[in-house]
């Protein structure tokens, strides 16, 4: 198992008493990370810091207003990818049966495009497999991490380090769209209300669409990508 996907599927997940207590040995595997440059593993230190030792109400509140309560910062991949089109649905059914037929069965809720979910599936795949995957979403990865940063949240340095991770060069122009998109004030609650006004999430096929592979749809989130140089730690 990949230890780093693991962890990091961990900290992106809502937080709990027990992932405080795991936090630890969670900040432990990423300080030793060594396909992380010592800049990308610095910065996840403040946030390694806070799930261990923040009021667990503070950092829950601070979690929902984050990823919950706004739709560009959405941890589910497919709604940067789809939104709300019949689209989504099809992948969505496509993923699930993805994860079957590695033998994966989420323990969660949560949808099964859900980024922490993705990472776990990931963290049991071979090693070439799951940077290729994390590739085909590194615009995304990209669009968060500077979402975050203009937020001046920690939780930015976690997607900078799949970034990392992914070992990708993305498309600026991809990025820029995501960008592009309005970026609501998690509390001005009219706005969030307008933007969620939108059809429910259709988990049929469309009928006048394909079904795609899972390859086939993860490659959809980006334009093609090239190969980053390769760091050694700094």
């Amino acid at each position: 198992m990949d230890r780093t996907l693991k962890a990091i599927s961990l900290i992106l997940s809502y937080p709990t008493r027990d992932l405080q207590e795991a936090m630890p040995e969670i900040g432990g595997v990423l300080a030793a990370e060594s396909r992380l440059t010592t800049a990308a593993r610095r910065a996840l230190r403040p946030l390694v810091e806070a799930l261990s030792e923040s009021d667990i109400y503070e950092l829950q509140e601070q979690y929902v207003m984050l990823f919950d309560r706004s739709r560009t910062l959405s941890l589910n991949l497919f709604e940067h990818v789809h939104g709300e089109s019949r689209d989504r649905g099809g992948a969505m059914v496509s993923l699930v049966e993805t994860y079957r037929d590695g033998g994966f069965e989420p323990a969660t809720s949560e949808l099964p495009d859900h980024l922490p979910v993705l990472l776990e599936f990931l963290a049991t795949r071979p090693a070439d497999e799951a940077q290729d995957i994390l590739a085909d979403a590194a615009h995304i990865f990209d669009a968060l991490t500077e979402r975050l940063a203009r937020r001046e949240s920690a939780y930015g340095a976690v997607f900078a380090a799949l970034l990392q991770l992914s070992g990708a060069k993305v498309d600026s122009a991809a990025v820029a769209e995501l960008l592009e998109q309005p970026d609501v004030d998690p509390n001005d609650l009219e706005a969030l209300d307008e933007i969620w006004e939108e059809s429910e999430v259709l988990f049929g096929p469309d009928p006048n669409a394909g079904c795609p592979q899972v390859r086939d749809m993860l490659s959809r989130m980006d334009e093609p990508v090239t190969p980053a140089p390769q760091h050694a730690a700094e």
